[in-house]
């Protein structure tokens, strides 16, 4: 810096970087990322049915790919849809009420597309997106470390997390919104090392000028926050859950931009900040990310009258008493006013949703609800497919006589992972309180924010593979707590001997224990003893 001060942590990890071979670092990450890719393929297409909530989302992109909206299915759709039969019998003329936007399952679509209206078409997507999670896990890391290891590391802990692994290899709208959601926060710690670039361009001496802001003009446009804006509205395009790590990473940025004016020697950098920096981050991030999070609806808008006809008086906009939408009745408009109608139709669409979310679903239960006070520690894993009961010398059963043989997918994470992340996790907190070093502080804002605004929803049926969002900021915890015990010095020391052996040796448990569950994240064939051997608590089954 050209302030005199001592180089931070960050400017430290930003040398070591810099001194790395790219092509080493791109090499490594997508040696990482083709394996993950080649796992999330591994008899993609089994088992053979409609595992949870695919019954919603796959004949959504289906109904998507070929109608341009979602359609109502029939009773018998699902039986129909494995025998290869996708259109007699299968839809029906309506709009169906769906709670979530589109962008997951035009992606599902995607993947149907290529490969057809089977389980291996409608999974593939989230496999693809699910292993290109990794390679972003991978370059974040590495950006915040300095570390090509810690970034290849990070990747790999997300490669053999479990939770991430059966995500990637359904049709869930959930890895497509944790990718999404991380891809905008690596833009936007991109763009905090691109701000503070610039302004050392800008500043070569620090500001001795009271009444000076620093450099303004120069700085309006930022194309890492733009690029974050798409991303975040890609995300909340996927699941609204994205809106709230958006607000607490905007005041991020805030805080970014004003600590790097501080730095320069702006005076009330905060709120000089707020105006000229503030702003203009407000309108990449937000507004950019309204009008992409709209543009996803654009099917919808498009038919906006079948919903207006046969939506506007559904059981959830009379469930606090509210009429039909104005729109209903209205004569159908054309050009700028018909899209005006079809926005307005949205917006009413809209309401009717947050009040399914909010108020319909809270009488509601489900077998695998879970209280998210204890999703970080596995509390209630999901269920997505289950055969049981299958009887020796059946199926290659060979469990004795008196015993039977089982298959199952479960949605569960790894649990050397996942516990070890919660103590990485504390250790964030107590570092970005201490040392003020920023990087903890997305590990505490990230997962504060992915989890924390889920504890107001328990009293309605929610789930714990919701926490996928909040994995990566426990990845994130876990290899930087690795760098703090490694050190910084590349020397041979007593110090980095021991970090080696303690990081070294959690990967290897983390490896093993993915290798232990596989057969229930996989649908693979166990006896009823070896199933046990892996549900360690009575609340797993």
């Amino acid at each position: 810096m050209t302030t005199g001060a001592p180089p931070s942590a960050w400017e430290r990890a930003r040398s070591r970087v810099r001194l790395e071979d790219p092509f080493v670092g791109w090499t490594a990450s997508i040696a990482v990322t083709l394996m993950a890719l080649f796992l999330r393929l591994w008899k993609l297409g089994t088992p053979r049915i409609f595992e949870f909530d695919e019954t919603y989302y796959a004949k959504d992109a289906w109904a998507l790919l070929n109608y341009g909206f979602e359609r109502d299915s029939t009773d018998k759709a699902n039986d129909l849809i494995l025998q290869g039969q996708t259109l007699s019998g299968v839809f029906k003329d309506t709009p169906e009420m769906i709670v979530h936007p589109e962008v997951g399952k035009w992606l599902i679509a995607a993947g149907i597309k290529v490969f057809g209206m089977d389980p291996f078409g409608w999974r593939v997507a989230a496999a693809v997106i699910g292993s290109l999670m990794v390679l972003v896990m991978i370059r974040l890391a590495r950006r915040l470390t300095g570390s090509t290891l810690l970034g290849v590391v990070a990747g790999l802990l997300l490669c053999f997390d479990g939770l991430q692994f059966v995500l990637s290899r359904l049709a869930l709208l959930d890895i497509f919104v944790a990718f999404f959601l991380l891809c905008g926060v690596h833009c936007l710690v991109a763009d905090r090392d691109w701000h503070r670039a610039r302004l050392a361009r800008l500043v070569p001496e620090p500001i001795t000028d009271a009444r000076s802001w620093g450099p303004v003009r120069r700085l309006l446009f930022r194309p890492w926050l733009l690029l974050g804006g798409v991303s975040w509205g890609l995300a909340i395009g996927t699941k609204w859950e994205a809106v709230y790590p958006l607000a607490a990473f905007g005041v991020l940025v805030w805080a970014w931009s004003a600590g790097a004016r501080r730095s320069f020697g702006v005076r009330w950098p905060v709120l000089r900040s707020a105006v000229v920096d503030g702003i203009p981050a407000f309108v990449h991030l937000v507004l950019v990310a309204f009008v992409v999070y709209v543009a996803t609806w654009t099917g919808w808008l498009i038919h906006a009258h079948e919903y207006e006809q046969h939506l506007s008086a559904t059981q959830y906009t009379h469930f606090d008493g509210g009429q039909d939408w104005p729109t209903r009745d209205e004569p159908d408009a054309s050009g700028l006013g018909e899209v005006t109608q079809s926005l307005r139709s949205l917006w009413y669409y809209h309401q009717d949703v947050y009040t399914f979310h909010t108020q319909f679903l809270n009488d509601s239960t489900h077998t695998y609800a879970s209280k998210p006070s204890g999703w970080l520690l596995l509390n209630r894993p999901v269920g997505v497919a289950a055969d049981t009961d299958i009887k020796p010398g059946t199926q290659g059963c060979n469990a004795p006589a008196d015993s039977d043989c089982l298959r199952q997918v479960l949605l569960l994470g790894n649990p050397t992972l996942w516990w070890a992340g919660c103590l990485a996790l504390i250790f964030a907190v107590v570092m970005w309180a201490g040392s003020r070093d920023w990087r903890y502080g997305v590990v505490v804002v990230g997962a504060a924010s992915t989890w924390l605004p889920w504890l107001q929803y328990d009293d309605r049926p929610i789930f714990s593979f919701y926490a996928v969002i909040t994995l990566p900021f426990l990845v994130l915890a876990l290899v930087l707590a690795m760098g703090r015990l490694l050190g910084t010095s590349a020397l041979p020391s007593g110090r980095r001997t021991a970090g080696v052996i303690v990081s070294g040796t959690f990967v290897v448990l983390v490896l093993l224990n993915f290798a232990w569950f596989w057969p229930i994240y996989t649908d693979q064939l166990l006896t009823h003893s070896e199933w046990l051997d892996r549900i360690w608590f009575s609340r797993w089954i």
